[in-house]
Protein backbone atom coordinates (compact mmCIF):
# COMPACT_ATOMS: atom_id res chain seq x y z
CA UNK A 1 0.00 0.00 0.00
CA UNK A 2 1.53 3.69 -0.67
CA UNK A 3 0.60 7.09 -1.29
CA UNK A 4 0.45 7.51 -5.13
CA UNK A 5 2.67 10.01 -6.58
CA UNK A 6 3.21 10.22 -10.55
CA UNK A 7 6.52 11.51 -10.91
CA UNK A 8 9.00 9.21 -12.89
CA UNK A 9 12.00 10.10 -14.52
CA UNK A 10 11.35 9.03 -18.82
CA UNK A 11 11.92 7.67 -21.01
CA UNK A 12 11.26 4.59 -19.13
CA UNK A 13 12.23 0.87 -20.33
CA UNK A 14 11.19 -2.38 -20.02
CA UNK A 15 14.57 -3.20 -18.29
CA UNK A 16 14.02 -0.49 -15.52
CA UNK A 17 10.92 -2.86 -14.27
CA UNK A 18 13.38 -6.04 -14.20
CA UNK A 19 13.70 -7.52 -11.21
CA UNK A 20 15.02 -11.45 -9.70
CA UNK A 21 12.11 -12.99 -9.13
CA UNK A 22 12.69 -16.98 -7.78
CA UNK A 23 10.24 -19.35 -9.03
CA UNK A 24 10.07 -20.96 -6.05
CA UNK A 25 8.37 -17.90 -4.50
CA UNK A 26 5.47 -17.52 -6.33
CA UNK A 27 2.68 -19.17 -4.20
CA UNK A 28 0.79 -22.04 -6.55
CA UNK A 29 -1.74 -22.29 -3.74
CA UNK A 30 -3.76 -19.40 -1.70
CA UNK A 31 -2.82 -19.23 1.98
CA UNK A 32 -5.63 -20.65 3.96
CA UNK A 33 -6.92 -17.21 5.45
CA UNK A 34 -7.29 -14.64 3.20
CA UNK A 35 -6.43 -11.73 5.47
CA UNK A 36 -3.45 -13.45 6.61
CA UNK A 37 -1.06 -12.75 3.24
CA UNK A 38 1.34 -10.34 3.81
CA UNK A 39 0.97 -6.64 2.95
CA UNK A 40 3.60 -4.11 1.93
CA UNK A 41 3.39 -0.46 3.45
CA UNK A 42 5.36 1.36 1.01
CA UNK A 43 4.48 4.89 2.27
CA UNK A 44 7.16 5.71 3.85
CA UNK A 45 11.06 6.04 2.84
CA UNK A 46 11.48 2.49 4.35
CA UNK A 47 8.90 -0.26 3.71
CA UNK A 48 7.43 -1.80 6.31
CA UNK A 49 6.29 -5.91 6.17
CA UNK A 50 2.66 -6.44 7.46
CA UNK A 51 0.36 -8.63 7.33
CA UNK A 52 -3.58 -7.69 5.61
CA UNK A 53 -4.74 -7.58 8.44
CA UNK A 54 -3.30 -4.67 9.13
CA UNK A 55 -4.92 -2.59 7.24
CA UNK A 56 -7.60 -1.20 9.30
CA UNK A 57 -5.35 0.80 11.49
CA UNK A 58 -3.26 1.95 8.07
CA UNK A 59 -6.68 4.09 7.44
CA UNK A 60 -8.85 6.43 9.04
CA UNK A 61 -12.28 6.82 9.78
CA UNK A 62 -13.95 8.54 6.52
CA UNK A 63 -11.53 7.05 4.48
CA UNK A 64 -13.05 5.49 1.35
CA UNK A 65 -12.31 1.97 -0.34
CA UNK A 66 -13.30 1.29 -4.30
CA UNK A 67 -13.57 -2.09 -4.80
CA UNK A 68 -14.00 -3.70 -8.47
CA UNK A 69 -17.05 -6.16 -8.05
CA UNK A 70 -16.84 -7.87 -11.37
CA UNK A 71 -16.60 -11.69 -10.88
CA UNK A 72 -14.57 -13.95 -13.00
CA UNK A 73 -16.43 -16.58 -15.21
CA UNK A 74 -14.88 -20.32 -16.03
CA UNK A 75 -13.61 -18.66 -19.29
CA UNK A 76 -11.36 -21.56 -20.20
CA UNK A 77 -12.49 -24.27 -22.62
CA UNK A 78 -11.14 -27.22 -24.04
CA UNK A 79 -12.37 -29.10 -26.58
CA UNK A 80 -11.15 -30.30 -30.78
CA UNK A 81 -11.88 -29.68 -34.15
CA UNK A 82 -13.62 -32.00 -36.39
CA UNK A 83 -10.15 -32.93 -37.46
CA UNK A 84 -9.71 -34.22 -34.03
CA UNK A 85 -6.89 -31.15 -33.41
CA UNK A 86 -6.90 -30.22 -29.54
CA UNK A 87 -8.47 -26.68 -28.84
CA UNK A 88 -8.19 -24.48 -26.18
CA UNK A 89 -10.10 -21.31 -25.81
CA UNK A 90 -10.12 -18.43 -23.52
CA UNK A 91 -13.36 -16.85 -23.59
CA UNK A 92 -12.59 -12.57 -23.36
CA UNK A 93 -16.33 -11.43 -23.04
CA UNK A 94 -19.68 -12.45 -24.22
CA UNK A 95 -21.22 -9.95 -26.71
CA UNK A 96 -25.07 -8.15 -26.15
CA UNK A 97 -25.90 -10.25 -29.25
CA UNK A 98 -24.58 -13.57 -27.23
CA UNK A 99 -21.53 -13.91 -29.68
CA UNK A 100 -18.20 -15.06 -27.59
CA UNK A 101 -14.71 -13.29 -28.53
CA UNK A 102 -12.44 -15.84 -27.73
CA UNK A 103 -8.44 -16.12 -27.73
CA UNK A 104 -8.26 -19.83 -29.52
CA UNK A 105 -5.08 -21.83 -29.12
CA UNK A 106 -4.99 -25.14 -32.07
CA UNK A 107 -2.13 -26.43 -34.29
CA UNK A 108 -3.92 -24.86 -37.25
CA UNK A 109 -6.53 -21.57 -36.66
CA UNK A 110 -10.33 -22.76 -37.13
CA UNK A 111 -11.81 -21.77 -40.42
CA UNK A 112 -14.98 -19.52 -40.44
CA UNK A 113 -17.78 -21.68 -40.47
CA UNK A 114 -16.49 -24.64 -38.91
CA UNK A 115 -17.17 -26.38 -35.75
CA UNK A 116 -15.21 -26.88 -32.29
CA UNK A 117 -16.55 -29.24 -30.08
CA UNK A 118 -16.02 -27.99 -26.22
CA UNK A 119 -15.78 -30.38 -23.03
CA UNK A 120 -17.15 -33.01 -25.33
CA UNK A 121 -20.47 -31.53 -24.71
CA UNK A 122 -21.85 -28.95 -27.08
CA UNK A 123 -20.61 -27.06 -30.35
CA UNK A 124 -19.28 -23.51 -31.37
CA UNK A 125 -19.15 -22.55 -34.82
CA UNK A 126 -16.74 -20.10 -35.83
CA UNK A 127 -17.80 -16.89 -37.35
CA UNK A 128 -14.23 -15.36 -37.92
CA UNK A 129 -12.17 -13.29 -36.96
CA UNK A 130 -12.38 -9.91 -34.38
CA UNK A 131 -10.39 -7.36 -32.03
CA UNK A 132 -8.20 -4.74 -33.28
CA UNK A 133 -5.43 -6.78 -34.39
CA UNK A 134 -7.81 -10.08 -35.07
CA UNK A 135 -5.88 -12.21 -32.43
CA UNK A 136 -9.94 -13.13 -30.74
CA UNK A 137 -12.10 -15.15 -32.33
CA UNK A 138 -16.11 -14.75 -32.53
CA UNK A 139 -17.93 -18.14 -32.20
CA UNK A 140 -21.93 -18.78 -31.45
CA UNK A 141 -22.53 -21.14 -28.87
CA UNK A 142 -26.09 -23.29 -28.93
CA UNK A 143 -27.26 -21.90 -25.26
CA UNK A 144 -26.48 -19.02 -23.18
CA UNK A 145 -23.16 -18.81 -23.04
CA UNK A 146 -22.42 -18.42 -19.23
CA UNK A 147 -24.51 -21.45 -18.69
CA UNK A 148 -22.60 -23.09 -20.90
CA UNK A 149 -19.37 -21.94 -19.23
CA UNK A 150 -20.10 -22.17 -15.76
CA UNK A 151 -21.24 -26.13 -16.93
CA UNK A 152 -18.30 -26.87 -18.84
CA UNK A 153 -15.31 -24.39 -18.24
CA UNK A 154 -12.23 -23.91 -16.26
CA UNK A 155 -11.43 -21.09 -14.23
CA UNK A 156 -9.09 -19.10 -15.71
CA UNK A 157 -5.99 -19.14 -13.39
CA UNK A 158 -2.91 -16.74 -14.85
CA UNK A 159 -0.39 -18.32 -16.29
CA UNK A 160 2.28 -17.94 -13.58
CA UNK A 161 -0.09 -20.65 -11.74
CA UNK A 162 1.21 -23.87 -12.67
CA UNK A 163 -1.23 -26.04 -11.92
CA UNK A 164 -4.91 -27.41 -13.70
CA UNK A 165 -7.96 -25.63 -11.47
CA UNK A 166 -9.40 -27.39 -8.92
CA UNK A 167 -12.25 -27.30 -6.99
CA UNK A 168 -11.24 -24.96 -4.55
CA UNK A 169 -10.44 -22.08 -6.96
CA UNK A 170 -13.79 -21.69 -7.75
CA UNK A 171 -14.35 -19.69 -4.68
CA UNK A 172 -10.63 -19.18 -3.67
CA UNK A 173 -10.05 -17.32 -7.15
CA UNK A 174 -13.04 -15.10 -6.31
CA UNK A 175 -12.92 -11.79 -4.29
CA UNK A 176 -15.66 -11.16 -1.52
CA UNK A 177 -16.98 -8.20 -3.83
CA UNK A 178 -17.37 -10.52 -6.91
CA UNK A 179 -21.29 -9.86 -8.34
CA UNK A 180 -21.39 -8.87 -11.78
CA UNK A 181 -19.87 -11.75 -14.24
CA UNK A 182 -17.57 -10.79 -17.09
CA UNK A 183 -14.34 -11.24 -16.06
CA UNK A 184 -11.72 -13.93 -16.86
CA UNK A 185 -8.80 -12.61 -14.29
CA UNK A 186 -9.83 -11.58 -10.50
CA UNK A 187 -8.46 -8.08 -8.98
CA UNK A 188 -5.87 -9.80 -7.35
CA UNK A 189 -5.45 -7.06 -4.26
CA UNK A 190 -8.96 -7.72 -3.26
CA UNK A 191 -8.59 -11.34 -2.94
CA UNK A 192 -6.95 -10.93 0.70
CA UNK A 193 -10.31 -9.75 1.65
CA UNK A 194 -12.38 -11.55 4.01
CA UNK A 195 -15.51 -10.77 6.16
CA UNK A 196 -13.62 -10.23 9.15
CA UNK A 197 -11.33 -8.04 7.93
CA UNK A 198 -14.79 -6.28 6.00
CA UNK A 199 -16.33 -6.19 9.65
CA UNK A 200 -13.24 -4.26 11.11
CA UNK A 201 -12.99 -1.94 8.19
CA UNK A 202 -16.42 -1.36 9.11
CA UNK A 203 -16.07 -0.61 12.83
CA UNK A 204 -13.46 1.95 12.13
CA UNK A 205 -15.94 3.84 9.97
CA UNK A 206 -14.02 3.19 6.69
CA UNK A 207 -16.51 3.26 3.92
CA UNK A 208 -16.95 1.02 0.83
CA UNK A 209 -17.94 1.71 -2.55
CA UNK A 210 -17.82 -0.24 -6.03
CA UNK A 211 -17.37 0.31 -10.11
CA UNK A 212 -16.82 -2.40 -12.29
CA UNK A 213 -14.26 -3.45 -14.44
CA UNK A 214 -14.19 -6.66 -16.48
CA UNK A 215 -10.35 -7.25 -16.52
CA UNK A 216 -9.60 -9.22 -19.91
CA UNK A 217 -6.88 -11.65 -20.90
CA UNK A 218 -4.73 -9.09 -21.96
CA UNK A 219 -3.81 -8.13 -18.80
CA UNK A 220 -1.20 -10.96 -18.90
CA UNK A 221 0.31 -10.01 -22.01
CA UNK A 222 3.75 -8.85 -22.06
CA UNK A 223 5.36 -5.77 -22.89
CA UNK A 224 6.62 -6.38 -26.39
CA UNK A 225 9.44 -4.00 -27.22
CA UNK A 226 12.29 -1.93 -24.87
CA UNK A 227 9.86 1.26 -25.13
CA UNK A 228 7.39 1.47 -22.29
CA UNK A 229 5.76 4.16 -23.77
CA UNK A 230 5.12 2.74 -26.77
CA UNK A 231 2.76 -0.05 -25.35
CA UNK A 232 -0.57 -0.14 -25.96
CA UNK A 233 -3.17 -1.83 -23.36
CA UNK A 234 -5.99 -3.47 -23.98
CA UNK A 235 -9.49 -2.79 -24.03
CA UNK A 236 -11.86 -3.30 -21.09
CA UNK A 237 -15.21 -3.33 -20.21
CA UNK A 238 -15.84 -0.79 -16.91
CA UNK A 239 -18.67 1.51 -15.37
CA UNK A 240 -18.27 4.00 -12.98
CA UNK A 241 -22.19 4.18 -12.02
CA UNK A 242 -23.94 7.26 -9.92
CA UNK A 243 -23.82 5.68 -6.75
CA UNK A 244 -19.90 5.65 -6.73
CA UNK A 245 -19.43 8.96 -7.90
CA UNK A 246 -21.86 10.26 -4.73
CA UNK A 247 -19.38 8.56 -2.69
CA UNK A 248 -16.55 9.87 -3.62
CA UNK A 249 -18.30 13.23 -3.80
CA UNK A 250 -18.81 13.13 0.01
CA UNK A 251 -15.66 11.47 0.90
CA UNK A 252 -14.20 14.53 -0.68
CA UNK A 253 -16.30 16.77 1.02
CA UNK A 254 -15.96 15.79 4.33
CA UNK A 255 -11.88 15.53 4.13
CA UNK A 256 -11.57 11.62 3.44
CA UNK A 257 -9.22 9.87 1.59
CA UNK A 258 -9.94 7.72 -1.62
CA UNK A 259 -8.23 4.75 -1.52
CA UNK A 260 -8.62 2.76 -4.63
CA UNK A 261 -8.41 -1.29 -4.15
CA UNK A 262 -6.17 -2.48 -7.01
CA UNK A 263 -5.26 -1.02 -10.78
CA UNK A 264 -8.31 -2.24 -12.28
CA UNK A 265 -10.73 0.09 -9.45
CA UNK A 266 -7.90 2.41 -10.26
CA UNK A 267 -7.89 2.16 -14.41
CA UNK A 268 -11.85 2.31 -13.42
CA UNK A 269 -11.77 5.81 -11.98
CA UNK A 270 -9.45 7.28 -14.24
CA UNK A 271 -10.84 6.38 -17.57
CA UNK A 272 -14.71 7.85 -16.36
CA UNK A 273 -12.53 10.92 -15.01
CA UNK A 274 -10.57 11.57 -18.43
CA UNK A 275 -14.14 11.07 -20.56
CA UNK A 276 -16.76 12.40 -18.54
CA UNK A 277 -18.33 9.32 -17.54
CA UNK A 278 -18.82 9.37 -13.98
CA UNK A 279 -22.28 8.03 -13.09
CA UNK A 280 -22.46 5.99 -16.84
CA UNK A 281 -25.45 3.53 -15.88
CA UNK A 282 -24.51 1.21 -18.29
CA UNK A 283 -21.22 -0.12 -19.57
CA UNK A 284 -18.22 1.34 -21.20
CA UNK A 285 -16.55 -0.57 -24.13
CA UNK A 286 -13.04 1.57 -24.59
CA UNK A 287 -9.41 0.93 -23.67
CA UNK A 288 -9.25 2.42 -20.47
CA UNK A 289 -5.61 3.59 -20.80
CA UNK A 290 -4.43 2.92 -24.14
CA UNK A 291 -0.69 3.46 -23.05
CA UNK A 292 0.95 1.97 -20.38
CA UNK A 293 2.24 5.13 -19.04
CA UNK A 294 -0.71 6.62 -18.24
CA UNK A 295 -2.07 4.15 -16.05
CA UNK A 296 -2.68 6.66 -13.11
CA UNK A 297 -5.20 7.43 -11.00
CA UNK A 298 -7.22 10.45 -11.69
CA UNK A 299 -5.36 13.22 -9.42
CA UNK A 300 -8.81 15.01 -8.08
CA UNK A 301 -10.54 11.43 -6.70
CA UNK A 302 -7.66 9.01 -5.61
CA UNK A 303 -5.10 9.40 -2.83
CA UNK A 304 -4.28 6.47 -2.18
CA UNK A 305 -3.59 2.92 -3.87
CA UNK A 306 -3.64 -0.65 -2.80
CA UNK A 307 -1.87 -2.97 -5.38
CA UNK A 308 -0.97 -6.49 -4.98
CA UNK A 309 2.46 -6.07 -5.89
CA UNK A 310 4.76 -3.21 -4.47
CA UNK A 311 3.86 0.25 -5.26
CA UNK A 312 6.17 3.39 -5.79
CA UNK A 313 5.66 3.87 -1.57
CA UNK A 314 6.03 8.32 -2.38
CA UNK A 315 4.34 10.33 0.26
CA UNK A 316 2.25 12.95 -1.10
CA UNK A 317 4.76 15.50 -2.56
CA UNK A 318 4.80 19.40 -3.50
CA UNK A 319 7.13 21.24 -5.39
CA UNK A 320 7.09 24.89 -5.77
CA UNK A 321 3.44 25.47 -5.09
CA UNK A 322 2.50 22.13 -6.96
CA UNK A 323 1.12 19.26 -5.24
CA UNK A 324 2.03 15.97 -7.25
CA UNK A 325 -1.68 14.60 -6.42
CA UNK A 326 -4.34 16.60 -5.19
CA UNK A 327 -4.62 19.15 -7.89
CA UNK A 328 -7.13 21.31 -5.83
CA UNK A 329 -3.93 22.85 -3.89
CA UNK A 330 -2.32 23.90 -6.93
CA UNK A 331 -5.31 25.83 -8.55
CA UNK A 332 -4.51 28.55 -6.19
CA UNK A 333 -0.96 29.05 -7.71
CA UNK A 334 -2.16 29.34 -11.24
CA UNK A 335 -2.86 33.04 -11.42
CA UNK A 336 0.34 33.86 -9.94
CA UNK A 337 1.88 31.75 -12.42
CA UNK A 338 0.02 33.35 -15.02
CA UNK A 339 0.96 36.95 -13.19
CA UNK A 340 4.23 35.66 -14.10
CA UNK A 341 4.16 35.62 -17.54
CA UNK A 342 2.92 38.21 -17.70
CA UNK A 343 5.14 40.24 -16.24
CA UNK A 344 8.17 38.28 -18.04
CA UNK A 345 6.54 39.24 -21.30
CA UNK A 346 5.98 42.93 -20.60
CA UNK A 347 9.68 43.13 -20.10
CA UNK A 348 10.38 41.96 -23.39
CA UNK A 349 12.12 38.51 -21.90
CA UNK A 350 11.31 35.66 -23.75
CA UNK A 351 8.93 32.37 -22.17
CA UNK A 352 10.64 28.73 -22.92
CA UNK A 353 7.53 26.56 -24.11
CA UNK A 354 8.46 22.99 -22.70
CA UNK A 355 6.28 19.47 -23.84
CA UNK A 356 7.93 16.46 -24.93
CA UNK A 357 5.17 13.80 -24.33
CA UNK A 358 4.02 12.97 -27.57
CA UNK A 359 0.64 14.33 -27.62
CA UNK A 360 2.29 17.04 -26.67
CA UNK A 361 5.29 18.05 -28.96
CA UNK A 362 2.85 19.45 -31.67
CA UNK A 363 0.63 21.53 -29.69
CA UNK A 364 3.74 23.06 -28.05
CA UNK A 365 4.90 23.50 -31.26
CA UNK A 366 2.23 25.76 -32.44
CA UNK A 367 1.80 28.21 -29.79
CA UNK A 368 5.37 28.78 -28.92
CA UNK A 369 5.28 29.83 -32.75
CA UNK A 370 2.37 31.82 -32.76
CA UNK A 371 3.54 33.40 -29.67
CA UNK A 372 7.07 33.97 -31.28
CA UNK A 373 8.78 32.29 -27.93
CA UNK A 374 11.88 29.44 -28.33
CA UNK A 375 10.54 25.62 -27.12
CA UNK A 376 11.56 22.56 -26.90
CA UNK A 377 9.37 19.55 -27.46
CA UNK A 378 12.30 16.73 -27.67
CA UNK A 379 12.40 13.78 -24.96
CA UNK A 380 15.71 14.20 -24.00
CA UNK A 381 16.35 18.12 -22.65
CA UNK A 382 12.82 17.65 -21.81
CA UNK A 383 13.89 15.21 -18.87
CA UNK A 384 16.50 17.06 -17.84
CA UNK A 385 14.30 19.50 -16.90
CA UNK A 386 11.82 17.34 -15.11
CA UNK A 387 14.88 16.23 -12.42
CA UNK A 388 15.76 20.12 -11.57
Amino acid sequence: MGEFCPSMTLPLTLGDFDFALPPELIAQQPMAERSASRLLDGRADVAVDRTFRDLPALLRAGDLLVVNDTAVIKARLFGAKASGGAVEALVERVEPDGVVLAHVRASKSPRPGSLVRFADAFDAEVLGRAGDDGSLFRLRFPDDPYRLLERHGHVPLPPYIERADGGDDVARYQTVFAERPGAVAAPTAALHFDEALLAALAARGIERTAVTLHVGAGTFLPVRGESIEGHVMHSERFEVGVAATQAIAATRARGGRVVAVGTTSMRALGSAALRGQLGEAQPVDVHPTRRLLDLQPPAQFVRATLMASRDPGHELAERNGIHIIDLAQTVQRLDVALEFVRETVARGDQVLFVGTKKQAQEPVAQEATRANQPYVNKRWLGGMLTNF
